[in-house]
Parts: C-alpha cells; sequence; structure tokens
C-alpha cells in the first residue's frame, strides 16, 4: 500500500541520541515513531505493547542488553525486524545479535540517509548490514567453509577420504568398494593415516577425525 507506515521504536539509554534519532525518522515520509526506551527490559515491554514493525536498538543498554532484549522480541513477535544501531562492531556482538534475530547492523556513525533506508528496508521485511559488518561476514563464513578444506594437511586427499569413511564406521573391504580401491592399497593408506595422525589405531584415528568433525556414526 502506498500510504502504509512503518511504525517504529527505538530503544536506547542515551536521552540525546533517542531524541535525534527520532527527529530523523519521524521526519521521513511512510516512518512514524511510536516509542521508545531507555533499557533492554522497557524495550520488550513497549515492544509487546506496541507491536511496531521495527525496533531500533543499541546493544549495550542497563537492565537488560540489547541481544537478550532481541532474543525475548523475536520469540515474542517474530514479525517485529530488528535493527541494531550501535558503536560497537566486533565479531562477538555482531554474530551474537544475528543469532538473536537482527535483521541488520549500523554503527552509530553511518550516514543519516543510510539509518533511513534500512529502517524502511527492514520494515519491508529485508535484511540490511554496513559495508564494514557486511565484509566481517564474509570473513567469518568465509574462514568456516575452508576450515574443513585443511582439516588435517598432512594427509592427502586420498587418505582424507579414506579417514572420513572409517570415521562414519566403514571397514577396510567397504571403505575399497567405495573408492574404487584395491584392499591392500586401502590398508596402506590406513597405515599411513596412523603415522601421520601419530596415533596408535583406528580406534584413535576415529576419534581424531569425528572431533574434527569429519565422517558421522553409521
Amino acid at each position: 500500500m502506498a500510504d502504509a507506515v512503518t511504525r517504529v521504536v527505538i530503544a536506547d539509554d542515551h536521552p540525546v541520541f533517542r531524541r535525534g534519532l527520532k527527529a530523523l525518522l519521524d521526519g521521513e515520509d511512510g516512518i512514524s515513531v511510536v516509542g521508545d526506551a531507555a533499557d533492554g527490559q522497557e524495550a520488550v515491554r513497549v515492544v509487546l505493547d506496541l507491536a511496531p514493525d521495527v525496533v531500533v536498538m543499541d546493544l549495550h543498554m542497563p537492565v537488560m542488553g540489547g541481544v537478550e532484549a532481541a532474543k525475548q522480541i523475536q520469540a515474542a513477535l517474530p514479525d517485529v525486524g530488528v535493527l541494531v544501531l550501535t558503536m560497537h562492531e566486533d565479531d562477538e556482538l555482531v554474530f551474537a545479535a544475528m543469532k538473536a534475530g537482527a535483521r541488520g547492523y549500523l554503527v552509530k556513525t553511518t550516514d543519516d540517509d543510510e539509518i533511513v533506508r534500512a529502517v524502511q528496508a527492514i520494515g519491508a521485511g529485508e535484511a540490511i548490514f554496513s559495508a564494514t559488518i557486511a565484509q566481517r561476514m564474509m570473513g567469518y563464513f568465509t574462514a568456516i567453509s575452508s576450515s574443513k578444506a585443511v582439516l588435517f594437511p598432512q594427509l592427502t586427499d586420498r587418505e582424507r577420504d579414506v579417514l572420513e569413511l572409517m570415521a562414519s564406521g566403514m571397514d577396510n573391504t567397504s571403505i575399497a568398494h567405495r573408492l574404487n580401491l584395491s584392499g591392500k592399497t586401502v590398508r596402506n593408506r590406513v597405515s599411513a593415516i596412523f603415522t601421520k595422525l601419530q596415533v596408535a589405531d583406528r580406534a584413535q584415528a576415529i576419534v581424531r577425525a569425528r572431533e574434527a568433525g569429519l565422517g558421522s556414526p553409521s
């Protein structure tokens, strides 16, 4: 609808910042600030009372922090979009906020126009993150996706395949059939794995593999 209004609650423990953000957002067509809160517990109460479209929230607030407040808001009203607006951008806080259900994360040095666009976007059901936060997210997930590729780098690719099948519970005969190898070749690779991982037997190798995330019990 062309005349739809995005209803916003602001949660921040600094009254001057709350007033400034209210003046910024209320001055935009299609946005209405319907409430505010000075701590996380009050934010939860206000949001549950008013059911806004978006809550713009700091993370470090008294009584209850923004991460816990976001978690409680999302559990009760999952359609409310949480936009984190904070001075802090360390990885731990970013991903804690994401796990709590935040759809956006901006730092307070962000330009006014970008803050307005973020509120509008989240009100429309989108997710939005500042460029620096997006880069941190990409780096984090790239590190996760590449970590498996370097598991047990002392092993060859084929030895790693054998180890993963061992960790899934296969014996040498089954591994030979799966990988189209001879029994002797599999035995040789298993021996090489023991040596390179510095383990005494198959059971220890399987424990090491499963601890690293390879294989699963069949």
